[in-house]
């Protein structure tokens, strides 16, 4: 079961019955399955603080992933810098919400086992993130059939 708080920022996400269906495709496609999710979104202190506090890391991020997966079942918090996302959206010149949908699928990647620490790793973790938003392209397509 997916579930979505909101930590210290006045921020609404629509469409959660959608990115919870999209989320079980992607994990089924890593033959898992979506255990308990929860995706908590924030500011940049309050993650900072958390990174600070479990990481022992002293800047910012967009996500900060706590896995308790016992595979197949892949099960977490995700920790999502609403602020975070807003900047590299424009840094990118992404749209906010593909921004945040990259980093919402990008936390369910590192559930499901996928890693970022070396190029070969980081390559990898794009090519998946890229089909997961392909993916969450074609059910919208769908959806509006």
């Amino acid at each position: 079961m997916v579930r979505y708080y909101f930590e210290d920022i006045k921020f609404q996400y629509k469409s959660r019955r959608f990115n919870n269906a999209w989320l079980r495709c992607v994990a089924e496609r890593e033959q898992c399955r979506l255990g308990d999710l929860n995706i908590i979104f924030c500011s940049d202190p309050y993650l900072l603080n958390i990174n600070l506090q479990y990481l022992g890391h002293n800047y910012y991020t967009d996500i900060i992933t706590f896995d308790y997966s016992e595979k197949p079942v892949v099960s977490g918090d995700l920790f999502i810098s609403v602020d975070t996302v807003r900047d590299n959206a424009s840094f990118y010149g992404a749209g906010f919400d593909g921004e945040l949908h990259r980093v919402i699928v990008h936390g369910l990647l590192h559930l499901i086992g996928y890693d970022d620490h070396t190029d070969a790793d980081i390559a990898q973790m794009r090519l998946k993130e890229n089909e997961s938003l392909s993916l969450r392209q074609e059910m919208l397509l769908e959806a509006d059939e």
